[in-house]
């Protein structure tokens, strides 16, 4: 691989008799993983062909993933480099927080933090560029996850709705990306000598966000996918200055990895309780990861949301709750499909319901939200018709309706075609299955599965 000459004379310089294995591991294959949704079946097709586990994840694998598979398709996997994985272990959000993922897009830390919640608590998942939330979206609605928010919202913007309100918060920050260069070989293009300074700055600004929606004594995990020093042990030392009450807290190292250098930053010994993974070390990519305790708990109540000062235009109505027609025809598919189910907060957004986590503010307005929870389905004329987000975070056993697809019938719904099945089962709304998975919802007409799967997901 051909290194910017500046970049080699850098680790040179810092890295001393430990550069030419650094530098020589560039040219070596970079490693693919997996992780399991621990929500869902156990995905024994993808299992079989992992070369190995990963030491430090419960739930990780080394191997490829086949995108279109039915393990995938139906969120019982998520494709993730080995090395990323660490970091949702390291933030180690327990069920019922409420939990902030910053900068979230596309998805792979989010998942790991769902799974790790148990899906219970409120997790809000928030991506600046428009294009990159949508495939936050997409992933974590295939991950089947009930309590998460999809945001797009900038940090600045982001704090005057959530001031201290997170219990733990996740910075994996927009970085120089030079931990990923052998995996992803254009970011060399952008590399320059004065690059690392730039994202640092950039990097600050997103964390004094993170420290405004921190609550007393939680937690802020700050992650980069670079070895730059200006972004990760600079950046941990500007946090220990800047704000008196925070203290790292030591990370777990498992073999392999090394500690944060503080030769590197201010020689501060509280920078080695951070974690660096190298790739001449460790069978995985770069990165860094620092983990930190705001002080103490406050006593007394979380503070509710606040109301946004400033006001965006809203594209459709938003009503909470439901009226007495909209309620009818939600419940008629609603005890079909997963009788006993009760949304303890409704809203839609035009003619599209969604249930909201607990934790968020019934009034939306102002804010810029693409998934306000699960989305249920969609109100067309005299029906509602359910979504395949809604599919995908059911459990089978708790649906009474269901039918079971072979492979090659799951292969022709997700092509959008009809799907025959044999006769003896009563019209109405089915939760399809294949394998024990979820794969989305199908009306039957006779021996006709009438086919709801998305079209921009078909393939």
């Amino acid at each position: 691989m051909q290194l910017p000459e500046e970049f080699i004379e850098k680790y040179r310089r810092l890295l001393g008799d430990e550069a030419p294995a650094f530098l020589a591991s560039f040219d070596q294959s970079s490693h693919s993983g997996f992780r399991v949704n621990p929500l869902k079946a156990a995905p024994t097709a993808t299992i079989d062909k992992a070369t190995g586990r990963v030491p430090y994840v419960p739930t990780g694998y080394y191997g490829t993933v086949d995108g279109k598979s039915l393990d995938h398709v139906t969120g019982a996997i998520y494709s993730q480099e080995p090395s990323a994985m660490y970091v949702g272990e390291v933030v180690d959000p327990q069920p019922g927080e409420r939990v902030l993922d910053l900068c979230a897009a596309p998805g792979g830390k989010t998942t790991h933090l769902v799974a790790k919640m148990k899906d219970t608590g409120l997790l809000v998942a928030n991506e600046i560029f428009r294009k990159r939330a949508m495939v936050l979206a997409e992933n974590l609605e295939r991950w089947g996850t009930r309590s998460t928010v999809v945001m797009n919202e900038s940090p600045a913007d982001l704090e005057e709705q959530f001031s201290h309100f997170f219990d733990r918060i996740l910075v994996d920050a927009p970085c120089s990306g030079e931990g990923m260069f052998r995996k992803e070989p254009a970011g060399i293009e952008y590399w320059n000598p004065d690059y690392p300074a730039e994202c640092a700055n950039r990097q600050r600004k997103i964390l004094a966000s993170a420290m405004r929606m921190l609550k007393p004594g939680g937690i802020l995990v700050y992650s980069t996918c670079t070895f730059a020093p200006e972004e990760d042990e600079q950046n941990l030392a500007w946090l220990l200055a800047t704000y008196p009450d925070l203290k790292t807290v030591p990370i777990k190292k498992y073999p392999g990895m090394d500690d944060g250098r503080p030769d590197w930053a201010d020689n501060n010994p509280a920078l080695a309780d951070a974690v660096r993974l190298f790739p001449h070390h460790i069978a995985g990519e770069g990165h860094f990861i620092a983990k930190l305790q705001n002080g103490e708990p406050a006593a007394g109540a979380v503070p509710a949301p606040a109301k946004r000062r400033r006001k965006k235009k809203q594209r459709h109505q938003q009503r909470s709750g439901l009226d007495k027609a909209a309620q009818t025809e939600f419940a008629a598919v609603r005890d079909a499909l997963q009788p006993g189910y009760e949304p303890k907060r409704l809203l839609t957004f035009g003619d599209q319901l969604y249930a909201l986590p607990a934790g968020m503010p019934a009034d939306l307005a102002g804010m810029t939200i693409l998934r306000p929870g699960l989305h249920l389905g969609t109100f067309k004329k005299n029906r509602f018709e359910p979504a395949l987000a809604w599919a995908l975070a059911t459990d089978p056993a708790t649906c009474p309706t269901t039918l079971a697809l072979d492979h090659d019938q799951w292969r022709q719904y997700v092509h959008g075609d009809v799907v025959t099945v044999e006769s003896g089962h009563p019209n109405g709304w089915y939760l399809l299955t294949c394998d024990g998975f979820a794969t989305g919802f199908g009306k039957l007409v006779g021996t006709t599965v009438k086919n709801f799967y998305p079209k921009g997901l078909r393939f």
